[in-house]
């Protein structure tokens, strides 16, 4: 695809502010409501630019959730090249900045999906069943923490307070407790059977649940941050993504940084993962034999945990590039 004209979109709540370059100059900017009518409105503009084709425009915007659903439901309807980006690589990639606005934000974008078009990556929607799973995931770890929110305090002060005020405080909350157990139990159940009747997702399931460590909730999540497997498929990039990847920190002779994880990373994932770390040196295996050994070898126990976290994805990965499930046995054919 030869690429003429580069879109910039800053997306907000309430509005969509537009720039288009040729690669030179900001020739249209415009701005619109956030909205199915107002993007039609925005891209009747951007057609009546001297020479353009949809075919040879692309149109970048930051990800921003939520609120970038109308306009990438629209475009995918007009098969119109489109590429997201993290916000923070547009953030970084512009170098030092003084002052924003949405219109600026907006030309900013457009001369990064200049700059760096030879690296440009398009989007395409999810399948529906993902889509599905994912706002199922999301709506789960909010129930979680109302719960956490509504429990944790009560469990914390029985000690410090009068029995009779403790007792009249968890009898306030208990019918709230109980009404979001069932939602829990009742979203579970949901994404269980959204699982179980999707022929592609249940067999990707039943692989990544087959490793020791990879519960049902963590097997979810990984499917959802890898698209299926489909973007991220190398267990290096799984890590790194996770933030379970040790990076240096070296420079010159002065900075002797500690090798350490770095802090952007999906955070959820890396949770769950760190869970399954934990329940799996707990249980006899080769695992826990391995997690002892370093510790006795006076390995930092973080340290030996997030290696244990990094197993588990090369695992993960290794069962889904080879569509077989994890045996403990598996010994690799020699050339």
């Amino acid at each position: 695809m030869t690429t003429q004209f580069y879109i910039g979109v800053d997306v907000s709540k309430a509005t969509l502010d537009w720039a288009v370059s040729d690669g030179k100059t900001i020739i249209l900017q415009t701005q619109c409501v956030n909205s199915e009518a107002g993007i039609k409105a925005a891209l009747k503009l951007i057609k009546v630019l001297p020479n353009f084709k949809v075919s040879e425009a692309v149109c970048c915007l930051e990800h921003t959730g939520i609120y970038c659903a109308h306009l990438l439901s629209y475009l995918h309807k007009l098969h119109f090249p489109t590429w997201l980006e993290n916000s923070l690589q547009i953030k970084r990639a512009g170098g030092l900045q003084r002052g924003k606005n949405d219109a600026i934000d907006s030309i900013r974008i457009a001369e990064y999906a200049y700059r760096f078009r030879d690296k440009m990556q398009l989007w395409s929607p999810q399948r529906l069943v993902l889509q599905k799973l994912a706002a199922l995931s999301v709506l789960r770890q909010r129930l979680l923490l109302i719960r956490q929110q509504l429990q944790q305090p009560i469990n914390e002060q029985e000690r410090f307070i009068n029995p009779l005020l403790q007792k009249e405080l968890v009898k306030s909350c208990q019918a709230s407790i109980k009404a979001i157990d069932a939602d829990l139990k009742s979203t579970d159940k949901r994404i269980h059977d959204l699982i179980q009747a999707d022929e592609q997702l249940k067999k990707l399931f039943s692989l990544v649940t087959s490793v020791p460590g990879i519960g049902p909730t963590t097997a979810t999540e990984l499917i959802i941050a890898t698209e299926e497997f489909n973007t991220i498929n190398n267990p290096k990039k799984l890590a790194c993504h996770a933030g379970v990847a040790p990076f240096e920190y070296q420079s010159g002779s002065s900075i002797r940084g500690k090798t350490k994880v770095n802090q952007h990373a999906r955070k959820r994932l890396k949770s769950l993962l760190h869970l399954g770390a934990m329940s799996v040196i707990c249980a006899k295996g080769e695992l826990q034999d391995y997690y002892k050994r370093k510790v006795a070898e006076g390995k930092n126990k973080m340290l030996v945990l997030n290696s244990v976290r990094n197993k588990l994805i090369h695992r993960v990965c290794s069962v889904v590039h080879r569509q077989q499930k994890y045996d403990k046995n598996y010994t690799p054919m020699l050339a």
